[in-house]
């Protein structure tokens, strides 16, 4: 037997005028009309005096003056938004954003969207409509030709236009550049010019515009952030997406570990998948349930869309070598695949973590990013951020078997490369030695090779070292990030039951779940136990007690308290166990 310990550094534990009554005649094209401005290092706005941007006297009342009505797509029907309908309890509220109750209306929007946005969190001092058109007016309001570079933070980053007017594009650059002017520390955010080219479609002015992406550039709500406004903010976002499509998305994410060398670099644009990438009508339904739910929205659309990409494109196989364009022009044509509507019942059908446990696994990431040199003044990084394993050497697993691997551990560790600490090859047997190596070293990654060829191993969230606490005893530690894995014959990981049936977790008889001993007979089940649990995860009961974060994230790593021991690995003198007593 041939045993591995690869170990990771250490992680430190209002009223709206309405819409004009024009609409695309019969035959004629409704298409998104996407036009996307360049993303040269400085793009320059010209203005000239036939064109003055007195925002005094060039505003006017009523929506929908920035659209090209005939790029518009219609309403879907008909249909009278209830007056009262933010008097609604929040969760009918939420109900009725998901099932579209706003696309019925485009002058719907337009009232609903200030007035939802009205709702946010924010600082006390917040830019509104009146310092927009103070600004403005004195960058803008002079005659005679004036330019200006659009705001910094822009740098590589798309600016879709959907179906605004030529006066539209003009008034998104207008808003773009004052938001610069107004927020000097944004440094990077993708997102935040795709937010600001929508909400003006349902804008009265470019005040009111400019007054909605201020509140929610300077939203304190509580985990639930809506802009990223650093290049660490989005990257963090982005490992945090990877995290979450590992866990709820594993056939895909295969997919993507076997076609792409680097994982990270594909899931670095996963929110570009939604914003250019869905054509209008798409993303103004997306719009309609993220200004109520957060950024929490984006991780369930986006998973959906890699859930639905794997469906569509895995049996025909790839058209191309390039993934991360294959992702793009699939999220461009999605409509050829799924409807908006099941795309979006599909999103809000995966039970992802709460709110706040996705905001600690963020800044879990954004911590390890620190780690690796990442600032929150950095605008791109100065060099890659995956691990390279086109130099990785091992006797036991190929370079592409252990990037399959290092596919599968957790975002915030995987940026680091492996550290080789025990080989039976010139370490020996001694199970006292594969101890004394690993001590002090967490996480780690356990390769096995067997006689036969077979490979197979497990990834170690904790410390060795902890199995001394519990003295002469087999004491049980580990986190939920534990799990075990094949490489060959097959490629398979089985992971903690719980993270993809959290409703087994009701099944375990309360007496068990607050047991704060450690004792691993009653509280380790088997992976085919009676429970109904699949074979493709590690079976581990755990509290999932009211207002208790899950095992999972309650965990040092996160600088949290655990009220209830973990119970996913154990060493003693005899042998090594994980998941299984």
């Amino acid at each position: 037997m041939l045993q591995v310990g690869l170990s990771l550094p250490r992680s430190p534990g209002g009223a709206a005028g309405a819409f004009p009554m024009a609409e695309p005649a019969a035959g004629e094209d409704t298409g998104t009309g996407r036009e996307v401005l360049g993303s040269s290092p400085v793009t320059i706005v010209v203005t000239s005096e036939a064109d003055t941007w007195d925002i005094d006297t060039s505003s006017c009342l009523g929506c929908g003056h920035f659209v090209d009505w005939d790029k518009m797509p219609e309403p879907q029907q008909p249909a009278q938004i209830p007056r009262d309908v933010l008097s609604r309890p929040p969760k009918e509220l939420k109900r009725l954003a998901r099932e579209g109750c706003w696309a019925r209306s485009h002058a719907g929007r337009a009232r609903l969207y200030p007035r939802l946005i009205q709702q946010v969190s924010c600082r006390l001092v917040t830019p509104d409509a009146l310092v927009y058109r103070d600004v403005a007016g004195r960058l803008f309001g002079k005659l005679g030709v004036s330019s200006h570079p659009l705001p910094e933070f822009l740098q590589g980053c798309p600016t879709p236009t959907y179906c605004l007017s030529p006066h539209g594009v003009t008034a998104l650059k207008k808003i773009l550049i004052c938001v610069g002017a107004l927020f000097p520390d944004i440094t990077h955010s993708p997102l935040l010019p795709a937010l600001a080219a929508l909400l003006l479609h349902y804008s009265e002015d470019e005040a009111q515009c400019f007054e909605s992406v201020s509140r929610l550039i300077a939203s304190n709500a509580p985990h639930a952030g809506y802009i990223d406004q650093s290049f660490l903010a989005h990257q963090a976002s982005c490992m945090t997406f990877g995290d979450l499509a590992n866990k709820h998305c594993p056939a895909a994410h295969k997919f993507i570990a076997g076609a792409a060398e680097n994982v990270l670099e594909v899931y670095s644009e996963w929110l570009s998948w939604l914003f250019p990438g869905l054509p209008f009508g798409y993303a103004v339904r997306v719009l309609d349930v993220f200004l109520l739910e957060g950024q929490k929205v984006l991780y369930r659309i986006a998973l959906a869309l890699l859930k639905q990409f794997q469906l569509s494109v895995a049996p025909a196989g790839l058209q191309g070598s390039d993934i991360k364009a294959e992702l793009q022009a699939f999220a461009r044509n999605i409509a050829e695949h799924v409807t908006v509507d099941k795309l979006l019942e599909r999103a809000f059908g995966i039970r992802l973590f709460s709110r706040k446990e996705i905001w600690l696994l963020q800044m879990a990431n954004r911590k390890a990013l620190m780690e690796r040199g990442i600032t929150v003044v950095q605008r791109r990084p100065s060099f890659h951020l995956a691990v390279d394993m086109q130099n990785f050497s091992s006797s036991t697993v190929t370079a592409q078997e252990m990037r399959l691997v290092w596919s599968w551990i957790p975002e915030r560790f995987s940026l680091f490369p492996p550290l080789l600490l025990f080989s039976t090859s010139e370490d020996g047997c001694s199970l006292q030695r594969f101890y004394t190596c690993c001590e002090g070293y967490e996480p780690t990654v356990l390769l096995i090779k067997t006689t036969e060829g077979e490979v197979c191993g497990a990834f170690l969230s904790s410390d060795w070292g902890e199995r001394k606490k519990s003295g002469a005893t087999s004491g049980f530690f580990g986190t939920g990030e534990c799990f075990v894995f094949t490489v060959r014959p097959e490629a398979e990981r089985y992971e903690w039951v719980l993270i993809q049936k959290p409703e087994l977790a009701k099944a375990v008889p309360r007496s068990r779940q607050r047991s704060p001993s450690p004792a691993p007979e009653p509280r380790l089940g088997s992976s085919r136990d009676s429970r109904g649990s699949s074979p493709n995860h590690l079976a581990v009961p755990s509290p999932q007690g009211r207002g208790r974060l899950s095992p999972f994230l309650a965990i040092r790593h996160f600088l949290l308290p655990s009220k209830t021991a973990s119970m996913f690995m154990s060493g003693s003198r005899d042998g090594i166990v994980i998941g299984k007593g």
